[in-house]
């Protein structure tokens, strides 16, 4: 993960080094090398998806690429690598708050669970969400795009809601390989342990207006973008409303800063006059696609 890119680019190796140091161990080194087993963990996956998204920024400002960026938005562990290209965060402020924060919530685990219900009409989620919560702590973690959200809460809630989501018509309903309930209230202790580690931690303004993750509402203060990141811990995530956000603003083109091309296509389902690009690209030179720069777009 980011091995190839870190051997390309100055700037990306730089980037990597500074994460190790500011951890204090060698991060780079299990995400090149594994074992996976360790890689996955949310305490070294969330800082090493951090540490890959800002290299790949980096040897993308190497390349000369001049981004104007209209808007800033992260989906959920995204926000930090969104907030380190809007200036908000050092980089390795970042990389310490997302170790503590996967720590945290791996803490707050307990009972939880998620799971991805795909195909399911819309108008059905208030539904879902009732049926969900009438077995105990429940709540729409990500809505993804149209047809596709994800559900978190107490394992036996989310089990009742895969349920009724199958026999409502959903295409595909399924429990996730995880242990952790995010974006859901199960999350409220880690929320508030993390709002006292952030204390500690300086905050800019952004660059650009960045989007908040529950309501897409723009934040334009410090304050307001460390009070995000509290927020969002136990508050889901409606990157439906983002993308919409920005291409009612008149943004014609997103730039997906991270690796793989997820949010890319998220992107076309949701605004398929918005054109997205990916700049994870093992097939480029660098490891780098060059994203178009004649029109303003969002770093995502």
């Amino acid at each position: 993960m980011g091995r190839q890119l870190a051997a390309s680019s100055a700037g990306a190796k730089a980037v990597f080094a500074a994460v190790d140091e500011a951890l204090g161990e060698p991060l780079s080194q299990r995400a090149w090398e594994g074992p996976a087993d360790e890689l996955d963990q949310t305490a070294n996956a969330q800082p090493a998806i951090l540490a890959c998204s800002i290299a790949l920024l980096r040897a993308l400002d190497e390349t000369g690429a001049q981004l104007r960026p209209a808007f800033y938005a992260g989906h959920s562990m995204g926000q930090y690598s969104a907030m380190v290209a809007a200036g908000v965060l050092q980089l390795e402020d970042a990389a310490r708050l997302v170790r503590e924060r996967g720590r945290l919530m791996q803490a707050s685990s307990g009972d939880g669970a998620m799971a991805a219900i795909i195909g399911l009409p819309d108008d059905r989620l208030v539904e879902l969400e009732r049926v969900g919560q009438s077995q105990g702590v429940f709540t729409i973690a990500n809505r993804n795009s149209p047809g596709q959200v994800v559900v978190s809460g107490e394992r036996r809630a989310v089990q009742a809601a895969i349920e009724a989501a199958k026999s409502s018509g959903a295409k595909r309903a399924l429990m996730l390989p995880v242990s952790v309930a995010a974006h859901s209230p199960l999350m409220a202790r880690a929320a508030e342990e993390l709002q006292r580690v952030m204390s500690q931690v300086d905050f800019a303004d952004p660059r650009a207006p960045l989007l908040s993750n529950a309501d897409a509402q723009p934040l334009t203060t410090a304050d307001e973008c460390r009070a995000e990141l509290v927020e969002h811990m136990t508050l889901g995530v409606d990157w439906i409303a983002a993308v919409e956000h920005m291409a009612g603003q008149g943004v014609t083109h997103v730039v997906e800063i991270g690796p793989g091309k997820v949010l890319t296509g998220l992107v076309r389902r949701i605004a398929p006059d918005v054109m997205p690009h990916a700049v994870d690209d093992p097939a480029a030179p660098g490891h780098v696609s060059l994203p178009s720069s004649d029109q303003p777009g969002s770093p995502a």
